[in-house]
């Protein structure tokens, strides 16, 4: 009969945790937080602009300052979460607060004070109390798969759900906001507009918090926040420092996503995206729904590259799927180039299908990189736990984020930038607006260009990288060896 395929336990001789699927589903959840947010925090220029009256080019530095002030927040959660131990556990409490303090802050931001006479200041403060909330909810929320398991291949699993519904839920959300939502008030971007999606966003993150809660409620327990050393020192400013100067992994990991993160984040701002379906391509909701057509298939990309790092590792799928996605990307570039972009907007024309086929390859290679970046963190907290003897992953994922936030806070600076020197120095891009040439040039370098850039530097950033899939294993064996000495000294210091 068929005989049984060894688990990674076996096969590796480290007796690994595995989490259930209901709770890693659980888990993936949290993108009704993180990326329902995210749809809607990308239009925080747009607020600035139609509720507080503030101009292009300020926009462009207000978001950027307020994202440096993210990144430092993010070390700094390192120290409450260190400290926080409730009856209700660590991790609930966290998620819980910091979804609240963040709603409080985009309520206020496109609601409440929007359009109410406000100006500057007040828009900056509603912003910088987002910005508390969305460090406690996010930073909270990466440290989970690490906590949830350590098999080298149910780590990547993880990633496949997180990864489906991190592109799942903002497809959904842009359908609604762009197909139901924005025509409903007027086709154009106005206060009506932004507060209707500030509601049904808020909604769709309360919901998910609490999914988020249910699944994680078992690993919210004090024994799994333990290192390997006996003594538990409290937290100093000087270990974010010596984790980043020391943890190459970390090293590698920080230039690698960042630079692919700067480019994500300039071309998924809103105005980018509205050159791109409204004007270049001339309908925004065909567009908007056809990025959402090419979206679903490749979401079964996620399943295939997870079993390709499950088997290689973190580190080669990295790599292998940043190539792949810059072939397919140059391809992007040269249909743009010699195709009539507003013949993509007719349905059942070959450009449709070629720009549906062509992108649906993109977004699948792209999700197999966020499948390996996500297992890449938990390895790298692991790395950590075996380097220093503590686990501290709220250092390591907070080391990573203030210097992430540092290099992509110039990212809204870019996307503002861009479209002042096309001449929007007052106004923002609307669908409605005429297609010029330098929309066409500024859309395509924005948009692949700076992705293509990205990449690039990821490959540099790899190839000095000693995460390998046998040492992680190693990694492993080390940490388990290491805890069972420690239990073996506490019980022998009992037994005295």
């Amino acid at each position: 009969m068929f005989q049984k395929k060894p688990s990674a336990s076996e096969v590796d001789g480290v007796q690994y945790r595995r989490a259930k699927t209901w709770q890693i589903i659980c888990y993936a959840c949290n993108a009704f937080v993180g990326m329902s947010v995210y749809s809607l925090i990308g239009m925080a220029s747009y607020s600035a602009s139609i509720g507080y009256g503030i101009t292009t080019a300020t926009v462009g530095i207000i978001l950027m300052l307020a994202r440096i002030l993210d990144g430092f927040t993010d070390p700094l959660l390192a120290f409450v979460y260190d400290r926080v131990n409730t009856r209700f556990g660590k991790l609930r409490v966290l998620l819980i607060s910091g979804y609240l303090i963040e709603a409080v802050g985009l309520l206020c931001m496109f609601n409440l004070c929007s359009s109410k006479g406000f100006g500057l200041p007040v828009f900056a403060l509603t912003y910088i109390i987002y910005i508390i909330g969305y460090t406690v909810t996010n930073m909270t929320a990466q440290t989970l798969p690490a906590i949830m398991t350590n098999d080298p291949r149910q780590r990547p699993t993880i990633g496949v759900w997180t990864t489906a519904l991190n592109y799942a839920v903002p497809m959904g959300m842009s359908m609604l906001i762009y197909t139901v939502i924005l025509p409903k008030c007027g086709g154009t971007f106005n206060q009506d507009f932004l507060s209707t999606v500030c509601t049904i966003v808020l909604i769709f993150a309360g919901i998910g918090t609490l999914i988020v809660c249910a699944g994680i409620s078992a690993y919210d327990k004090p024994e799994n926040f333990e290192g390997t050393n006996k003594k538990h020192e409290s937290l100093k400013m000087a270990d974010v420092l010596e984790v980043l100067k020391h943890n190459k992994p970390l090293q590698c990991y920080i230039a690698s996503n960042a630079s692919d993160k700067l480019a994500q984040q300039v071309g998924s701002q809103a105005i980018i995206n509205t050159m791109l379906n409204g004007i270049l391509i001339g309908n925004m909701g065909l567009a908007t729904t056809l990025s959402m057509i090419s979206m679903v298939p490749s979401i079964f990309f996620a399943a295939f590259g997870a079993k390709y790092v499950g088997k290689k590792g973190s580190k080669k799928g990295i790599v292998t799927w940043t190539c792949v996605s810059m072939t397919i990307t140059a391809v992007l570039i040269l249909f743009f180039i010699f195709t009539d972009t507003r013949q993509i907007g007719v349905i059942g024309s070959w450009n449709m299908i070629v720009y549906v086929l062509l992108t649906l390859l993109q977004n699948g290679s792209n999700m197999c990189i966020t499948t390996s970046n996500n297992s890449y963190m938990a390895d790298t907290i692991d790395y950590e736990l075996d380097r220093s003897g503590r686990y501290i992953p709220a250092v390591v994922s907070g080391t990573y984020s203030l210097i992430d936030k540092l290099i992509t806070s110039v990212a809204a600076v870019i996307a503002t930038g861009a479209v002042a020197l096309l001449g929007y120095t007052t106004t923002m891009p609307q669908p409605t607006d005429a297609y010029t040439s330098g929309i066409f040039w500024m859309t395509l370098a924005i948009k692949y260009g700076l992705p293509m850039l990205g990449w690039v530097v990821t490959l540099l950033a790899m190839v000095g990288c000693p995460l390998t899939k046998e040492e992680m294993v190693n990694v492993q064996k080390r940490i388990a060896d290491k805890k069972d000495a420690l239990r073996r000294e506490v019980i022998a210091e009992h037994m005295q």
